[in-house]
């Protein structure tokens, strides 16, 4: 059920440097006003970080040409698809989970593991009207922004016609500079804001610690339904014992819970 390619170690690709081919393939979305939406700037401020807004926003992008799942998915403009989740193998390979709509299992795996950015591509099993392939590849260049930048990837990211969709909260200063790195892909990606206005000034302030648990628990679905992680095994991941690991997450769990009722702190 595996597929492999052996090769050299390429270059970390740099999303947007080729120009398409395969000719223009309108987006299943509705598409955007000509003019793009401006980012809200904290009033009274000139973007000092205690004054800046969490934003939340959906992007949409036309996937470049380097990374697979662009292509494939013009090449099939009707199939669905949606990546699951990932893990990081070192600092240049992730392992991700694809849903993809239609065709048998299997399907799909041989096409996949041809593109030059696909190391291995397993098909895992049937799941509803498609097919769950784990794949692992070259991460592109935005998950470097993201991690740099410390801000979680929300799955599922969904996927159609060469377009990519995927929600976006972050604090002013970062959506600007993951817009300008979007933009420098796709110059005419889309915004729709899920909220312009500011969120509420009571958003828990995690520490370092904390945000670096919660985003590696996101990215190994332990908030996920039915759960992929058991806490033992998220705890071996990060190198923490399980009860450390625990107390971590109860205390993030009660910031995030006093914020949503706006309750008074009783810890840190």
């Amino acid at each position: 059920m595996a597929a492999s390619r052996s090769r050299a170690t390429a270059p970390w690709p740099r999303l947007g440097a080729e120009s398409d081919q395969d000719g223009s393939i309108p987006a299943p979305y509705p598409p955007a006003r000509s003019e793009q939406p401006k980012i809200p700037r904290p009033a009274g401020s000139a973007g000092g970080a205690k004054s800046e807004r969490l934003l939340v926003a959906t992007l949409q992008v036309r996937i470049p040409n380097s990374v697979w799942t662009g292509p494939f998915s013009r090449k099939h403009p009707t199939t669905i698809m949606e990546i699951l989740g990932r893990s990081e193998v070192g600092r240049k390979v992730l392992v991700a989970d694809h849903w993809i709509s239609g065709r048998p299992p299997g399907v799909w795996r041989k096409e996949i593991a041809r593109y030059p950015d696909v190391l291995h591509v397993d098909c895992l099993t049937e799941v509803g009207e498609g097919s769950l392939y784990r794949v692992r590849f070259l991460g592109p260049s935005i998950v470097k922004l993201y991690r740099r930048l410390e801000v979680p990837i929300p799955f599922p990211l969904r996927i159609q016609a060469g377009y990519i969709q995927w929600e976006v909260v972050a604090r002013t200063s970062q959506f600007r500079e993951i817009l300008r790195f979007v933009r420098s892909i796709d110059p005419k990606a889309k915004i729709a804001w899920t909220r312009k206005s500011p969120l509420r000034a009571h958003v828990p302030q995690l520490t370092k610690a904390q945000t670096s648990l919660l985003q590696r628990a996101i990215a190994a679905g332990y908030f996920a339904v039915p759960r992929r992680i058991t806490l033992i095994d998220l705890a071996r991941e990060v190198n923490r014992s399980k009860s450390a690991v625990s107390e971590t997450m109860a205390r993030i769990e009660l910031k995030l819970l006093e914020s949503a009722l706006y309750l008074p702190s009783f810890g840190s």
